[in-house]
């Protein structure tokens, strides 16, 4: 069997963090990034990020054996136990409370299974609190494999409101919590009876602190459902991992990874006590290229550097920029992002033949496979909290990236009856302002600010009132058929690139320039040139223009007047009326699209669309469009 060629070998990873550290390269290929240095070293307590940055791989990462000079354990509430949860109540208690009731049962059991499994790597005779502990788990029938105990929540929620038995502890029988009125009353003194016999036991077998217990709690969006409930839940379980600091000391901590969109829908009067806690997990660019480095390395087993990735194994440049530059703002700049589209990369490459280099018509097939998956994959990550989001990408299809306020708020007019319509419990949100602010916050459009296009990837400012022009982010662009600013199409240049490659063959008589030819081509070919100069004079005085707009109007108007110029010189001669019109053609198009594709409003895209509409028109009279009419006037 032949060598695997090097695109062959190449690999990225896994998708999941849970596959990942099965066969991918979580192990090998993982970055020690400020997030997790920071969990290790128990400053932060409370990880919030965007699905797909990383959270679960620093779970999984701590939850390998050496990893945590302590025990770990991983609890996952999964979909089928979801409604139970977010329904749990006791009487007496707020849901906030009586979540929190739930989750600090959750801890104490799971604390009281780890110390009995520990117990019996230490040497000499088991101490009486977790001899008790193990009594209280075989009576309450806890005392059972990891594996099964990582998806109780059923018994738990049973455990805890239900008849416990506490007989371990010394409490017999149902009399010790007569003066115990209501249901939470009851359940909040059988819980501190079971975390104080926690507490007890952890102090007599005397790991701590050397060997902390690290409670690792992943996956809370598997039973979130945007309501009262689960915000509850959160709540309830962000009290509960607060309380554990006082009741156990440096013996037991717990780390939770929450996405951002949960998060930072909570609002409860504890909140900021959370601050010191938090750390948001966002990716730079830097950071992304130096992973994909390091898994790359890792899959090839060998020293690769940056310049071989991203110029031997990838193509230097794509479209003319270098390609990592090219590669990464097309991502949301997370990791998952990443590792799917060089993936796709490399899967494109193979499928073309190219097994010695990725090409960059490989990169181009696969940017535009990865551009829909995301689009898709947008819609389920915020399918819970905007289910109609979906329903608002059309007003982005097939037109420029760049859209003003104006001309979105025209769109939205067109859309919101049907839209109002089909979901009504979010009319608040479909409005123009509610629509603007849904899409920045889940990353979908960009704002501008100074000089630069702000995307929502930490909480920053909200979107203002006076801010009108947005962008759609680039990741998003080729699925919805939006790659050029204003919508504007590239001129067509099939004719001065025949008249070049007549020069290049030396089949043009030699003509200098400024000879003047007589003729009615010759005077419709003068008649569209000091139309595409009046038509840059007019964007050269138009400071209200967005730069991309300008630059991408100017690039295409530069090659009408590139075209014309080199005109005079074929031979045989060109078509002068096929020049003129579509030019004159193409002049309308464009104002067209200023109009429609969010830079109608502005004065200066008024202006231009005007002269670009008029140009056209006297182009059309000029070559014969209206008799009799010269053209001019």
């Amino acid at each position: 069997m032949s060598e695997l060629s090097v695109v062959e070998r190449l690999y990225f990873g896994r998708d999941d963090a849970e596959r990942d550290i099965a066969d991918g390269l979580l192990r090998t290929g993982f970055k020690e990034t400020a997030a997790y240095n920071a969990v290790v070293s128990g400053r932060k307590m409370l990880i919030i990020g965007r699905k797909g940055v990383g959270k679960s791989a620093i779970c999984v990462r701590l939850a390998l054996a050496g990893v945590h000079p302590g025990g770990t354990v991983l609890i996952t509430p999964d979909d089928t136990s979801g409604e139970e949860i977010r329904q749990f109540e006791l009487t007496g208690l707020a849901g906030d409370h009586a979540k929190s009731l739930m989750w600090r049962y959750i801890f104490a059991v799971r604390a009281a299974q780890y110390l009995v499994r520990h117990a019996t790597e230490h040497s000499g005779k088991t101490p009486v609190a977790v001899r008790t502990l193990k009594s209280f788990l075989k009576a309450n029938q806890e005392l059972i494999g990891e594996a099964q105990a990582s998806n109780g929540f059923e018994r738990w929620l049973q455990g805890l409101s239900g008849s416990l038995s506490l007989e371990a502890f010394g409490v017999k029988a149902a009399a010790d919590f007569a003066r115990t009125s209501t249901e939470g009353a009851r359940a909040a003194h059988r819980l501190k009876i079971l975390e104080e016999g926690v507490r007890l036991g952890f102090v007599e077998l005397g790991c701590a602190p050397a060997h902390t217990l690290l409670l690792l709690v992943d996956q809370l969006e598997q039973v979130w459902s945007a309501d009262l409930e689960s915000n509850s839940l959160i709540i309830g379980l962000l009290l509960a991992a607060r309380h554990i600091g006082s009741q156990y000391g440096k013996a037991l901590k717990c780390v939770l990874f929450i996405r951002s969109d949960i998060y930072d829908s909570l609002s409860f009067g504890e909140g900021d006590k959370f601050r010191s806690d938090e750390l948001r997990i966002d990716w730079t660019e830097s950071e992304l290229e130096d992973l994909a480095l390091r898994r790359a390395k890792a899959s090839l087993g060998w020293e690769l550097t940056a310049q071989q990735l991203w110029g031997e194994v990838f193509p230097p440049t794509i479209h003319g920029r270098h390609t990592a530059s090219y590669l990464l703002p097309r991502t949301l700049l997370r990791p998952r992002d990443l590792i799917q589209y060089l993936n796709e990369c490399q899967y494109t490459a193979i499928g073309n033949g190219h097994h010695d280099r990725i090409q960059e018509s490989d990169v181009l097939a696969a940017t535009r496979r990865f551009s829909e998956w995301k689009l898709k994959d947008l819609v389920q990550e915020y399918l819970v909290a905007h289910p109609f989001l979906e329903r608002l990408f059309p007003l982005f299809q097939n037109s420029g990236y760049l859209v003003t306020r104006a001309a979105l708020s025209h769109r939205v007019e067109l859309t919101q009856d049907t839209l109002h319509r089909e979901f009504p419990a979010y009319a608040e949100a479909l409005t123009l302002d509610g629509i603007i602010r849904t899409l920045y916050e889940v990353g979908f459009l960009g704002v501008r600010r100074g000089n630069g296009i702000v995307y929502a990837g930490v909480p920053l400012l909200p979107v203002q009132p006076h801010e009108d022009e947005f962008h759609l982010h680039p990741c998003f662009r080729e699925a919805l058929g939006a790659t050029s600013a204003a919508g504007v199409s590239v001129y067509d240049r099939q004719v001065v690139d025949s008249i070049r490659s007549q020069v290049v063959s030396g089949n043009v008589h030699a003509v200098a320039r400024g000879v003047t030819r007589a003729g009615r081509g010759y005077t419709l070919l003068g008649r569209l040139e000091r139309a595409c100069r009046s038509i840059l004079d007019l964007i050269a005085r138009s400071d209200g223009l967005p730069d991309e707009v300008r630059t991408e109007i100017v690039a295409q108007v530069r090659r009408i007047l590139d075209d014309t110029e080199h005109a005079p010189y074929a031979d045989p001669p060109v078509d002068e009326d096929r020049i003129v019109l579509e030019a004159a053609h193409y002049f309308h198009t464009l104002a067209s699209r200023l109009r429609r594709d969010g830079l109608d409003g502005s004065d200066d895209a008024d202006s231009l669309a005007a002269r670009l509409s008029e140009r056209s028109t006297r182009l059309v009279r000029a070559v014969g469009g209206v008799a009799g009419s010269s053209g001019e006037s």
